[in-house]
């Protein structure tokens, strides 16, 4: 798994762009946080830094054991607070607003490529069905 992400997002000898290399710990199964990702030496401007795999394997080792890494079910949990009706569905909007505002928020055109990946159509008032979301977003078929 590591090494054909890295023969993917890099190239042979020079290793991978520090700018990428939240993509592609999230490419492994892991969710670190931006700060985590700066920590272990992710950068914000292309070209700055190239991490070797022999530098990128202690890196996966040390986030993989990080338990601030949100799962399927603390993200179910949260949407929770947002279910007024108690049946599994929450307002689209307030999901959007919450990607966009709070944490590490995403932008405009993050949140609607999840969306379009991820989201079953809202119904007539406005409501989405979230556990579907998350389980596609967390890629857990098995929660579908």
């Amino acid at each position: 798994d590591v090494e054909f992400v890295f023969e993917v997002m890099g190239s042979a000898g020079e290793g991978i762009d520090a700018v990428d290399l939240g993509d592609a710990l999230r490419a492994l199964n892991l969710n670190p946080t931006l700060a985590l990702i700066e920590k272990m030496g992710g950068t914000k401007k292309r070209n700055e830094k190239k991490i070797k795999m022999d530098e990128f394997l202690p890196i996966y080792s040390q986030v993989k054991k990080e338990k601030e890494q949100g799962c399927y079910e603390d993200f179910i949990e949260c949407l929770k607070l947002y279910d007024k009706e108690e049946n599994g569905t929450m307002m689209l909007a307030e999901l959007q607003h919450a990607l966009l505002a709070l944490g590490e928020s995403l932008d405009d055109e993050q949140v609607e490529t999840l969306f379009a990946d991820c989201m079953d159509p809202e119904d007539d008032e406005g409501f989405i069905p979230y556990s579907p979301f998350l389980a596609r977003m967390c890629d857990r078929p098995d929660m579908l």
